[in-house]
């Protein structure tokens, strides 16, 4: 009886501590996640309603009174849906998450993927520009855990040792 009250409560415990997490199985689900900025851009009306999945690098919160804008840098997403860490993105995007989120949690550089409805495009000034930003209302959002820093450090070995019989360079 014990054992049973004990796999019971561990098991829903688990699940509860997993419920927030986005689950790969949610993304394949969404057909249009791989849709183009451009094409969104060019023609929005087209893509209004429709669901996606986007991820990247916070670039600037604020707290609204209609909940939380996001400006996120666009990256490409691993098949867990995390955004991969390479220097190439479609550019930016805006999400509107209808509660409070805390700016010091979701600070610029976190990563976070949201899946959101397309409400519209919308141009805001970017420095010196006009910036169209595909702008979504977020059914979900996901803010990863950082990643460790690595630290490299270089030591300069004399070219001899590398040629050494018993240590080529590997134990430096």
């Amino acid at each position: 009886m014990w054992i049973k009250l004990l796999v019971i409560s561990l098991s829903l415990g688990f699940i509860t501590s997993c419920a927030n997490l986005m689950k790969p199985s949610e993304l394949r689900n969404i057909k249009s996640k791989s849709v183009s900025f451009d094409k969104i851009i060019k023609n929005p009306e087209q893509f209004k309603g429709k669901v996606f999945v986007w991820g990247g690098r916070i670039i600037k919160i604020r707290n609204k009174k209609e909940g939380t804008l996001i400006e996120v840098l666009q990256l490409p997403l691993d098949k867990t849906g995390r955004p991969k860490d390479v220097d190439k993105s479609q550019g930016r995007f805006l999400v509107i998450y209808p509660r409070y989120l805390d700016a010091m949690i979701y600070r610029p550089g976190r990563e976070i993927t949201v899946v959101g409805v397309f409400l519209k495009v919308k141009k805001l000034p970017l420095d010196e520009i006009e910036y169209p930003y595909p702008f979504l209302k977020a059914k979900k959002i996901h803010l990863w855990k950082q990643k460790p820093e690595e630290i490299r450090v270089y030591h300069e070995i004399s070219p001899l040792l590398y040629w050494y019989p018993y240590c080529c360079g590997c134990c430096w």
